[in-house]
């Protein structure tokens, strides 16, 4: 298998995370869409919304956004839940994670430390970004509180997902001592069989 990928991005971190953990092997190659590469024809005709990760199976069909790739990498093994209700759990947080988590604290991450993005960077949107992305740690920490992971009693793609932005989350200026449940959380997925740090290549 072949993933499109930058090597800084918490979505594209995703798929090498869980691709570390079940020891798939695949090559990377760096698609920037900071440098513009995501936005060339060629890239485009793989994936018309010109946006990475993008995983290319081996029979040549590809799957795009980040969490579905995590879905279907997930097929079978330890980090999708066989259970209908965890199962549905994961899939709930993947979408929080998506609607209400990434869009603020990558986004604020992103605007603080992208020369390129500086201009966006505005007081209201850092502050919005700032709200909004506490409020989401806040929903996390108050789940943390009573379970240990976010669908089931072990990791999942859930965990993997939330994971990838939130262990960052202090370059964006949020405060993670704030939210003592999800320090801890970081930490048992950190120790979780197979973990990989986000600069890991194949």
């Amino acid at each position: 298998m072949i993933l499109y990928d930058m090597i800084d991005s918490g979505n594209c971190y995703k798929p090498r995370l869980l691709m570390a953990k079940l020891g798939i092997p695949f090559t990377r190659i760096e698609v920037s869409s900071r440098s513009g590469e995501t936005r060339k024809a060629d890239y485009v005709a793989k994936n018309p919304n010109a946006m990475v990760p993008l995983l290319e199976l081996d029979d040549g069909r590809r799957i795009a956004e980040s969490n579905a790739i995590l879905l279907y990498l997930a097929e079978g093994t330890r980090f999708l839940p066989a259970d209908r209700y965890e199962r549905a759990l994961a899939y709930q947080w993947l979408f929080f994670e998506q609607y209400s988590h990434e869009p603020y604290i990558a986004v604020r991450k992103a605007l603080l430390t992208f020369p390129e993005r500086a201009e966006d960077a505005t007081p209201e949107r850092l502050a919005q970004t700032l709200e909004r992305g506490n409020k989401a740690l806040g929903v996390m920490n108050k789940h943390l509180e009573q379970h240990a992971f976010f669908a089931g009693s072990t990791c999942s793609v859930a965990d993997i997902a939330l994971y990838a932005y939130t262990h960052t989350a202090e370059k964006g200026g949020f405060q993670l001592d704030a939210y003592p449940a999800v320090v801890e959380w970081l930490k048992r997925v950190e120790a979780d069989k197979g973990h990989v740090p986000i600069e890991w290549q194949p």
